[in-house]
């Protein structure tokens, strides 16, 4: 009987299957990096918005504060969109023709929301609560990047579940105090900008955030004063009677951080924050 397949058949067979190999390995990282891609995340892109509002302008040539705005962004799930009487409290006064505000005018005389398109849109099986980051040491500017130099609002960070895990597994590198959270420009400790933090006494029903006193000038020398990364709504025991308004408190032992690793590790203790294993359970946001 006749061969009916040449013997080259067999390398072609070969040579076949190992195509086939190549070809579903490219389509994989293809698909990979597709649904990476801002593209998919709409990661960098600005979406037009019916006023082209400009965070540079409000929070670094204003000096607005990010609650003027988002006011619900400490007791909520939701920082929370302003509605048009904030616009107007300011706009009623100025640019009060400009022809860039007509929409906002138009919102406020017929009592319509205007269209805000959603920069940072999480899928809806996502649960996110602003209130837990913001109160647990979680910078804005950690999430959202430096905000206030953003003429135009768009997402710095994919918001993707391994991008959220990279930070649950390891919350230290982003933990700062609390009385820096608003501060875009906030930098970590280094050996020429150390932190003196010392931790005070919780209170029941004061965020464990709050009982940490933190100071850029060495507590050490005398007369110095607090500085501005202590939380105004200070618990008034964690001020020394004796010593003047504003003054550290005696009682309290600082330590110095060099770096945000150190500095991390310290709060992410004070701060009563879970364990990297129990932060990255399905639970903390599928729920």
């Amino acid at each position: 009987m006749a061969q009916i397949f040449d013997r080259s058949s067999n390398a072609l067979a070969r040579a076949s299957l190992v195509l086939t190999g190549l070809i579903v390995i490219a389509l994989g990282v293809t698909l990979d990096q597709l649904q990476r891609s801002p593209w998919v995340t709409r990661q960098g892109q600005r979406p037009e918005q019916p006023v082209p509002f400009s965070h540079k302008h409000h929070v670094t040539g204003l000096g607005l504060q990010c609650q003027y705005c988002h006011t619900s962004v400490e007791k909520s799930s939701y920082a929370g969109i302003p509605p048009t009487k904030t616009c107007i409290n300011c706009h009623a006064q100025i640019w009060t023709n400009a022809a860039l505000l007509q929409p906002v005018r138009d919102s406020w005389a017929t009592g319509q929301s205007l269209p805000w398109i959603k920069v940072h849109d999480l899928p809806d099986y996502v649960y996110f609560s602003h209130e837990i980051h913001v109160n647990k040491g979680l910078g804005c500017a950690s999430c959202h990047g430096r905000v206030d130099q953003m003429p135009l609002m768009y997402a710095q960070n994919t918001l993707q579940m391994e991008w959220c895990l990279d930070c649950h597994r390891n919350p230290a590198k982003n933990l700062r105090p609390t009385g820096q959270i608003y501060n875009m420009a906030w930098e970590a400790p280094a050996p020429g900008r150390p932190v003196w933090c010392a931790a005070g006494q919780n209170k029941v029903g004061v965020p464990t955030a709050q009982s940490v006193n933190c100071t850029t000038k060495d507590p050490t020398g005398a007369g110095v004063q607090m500085a501005a990364l202590q939380m105004p709504n200070a618990a008034p025991s964690e001020i020394a009677t004796d010593a003047p308004t504003g003054t550290i408190p005696a009682s309290l032992h600082f330590e110095k951080f060099t770096s945000q690793d150190q500095l991390g590790h310290f709060l992410l203790k004070q701060y009563h924050i879970r364990t990297p294993n129990e932060l990255s359970s399905c639970e903390v946001c599928h729920r």
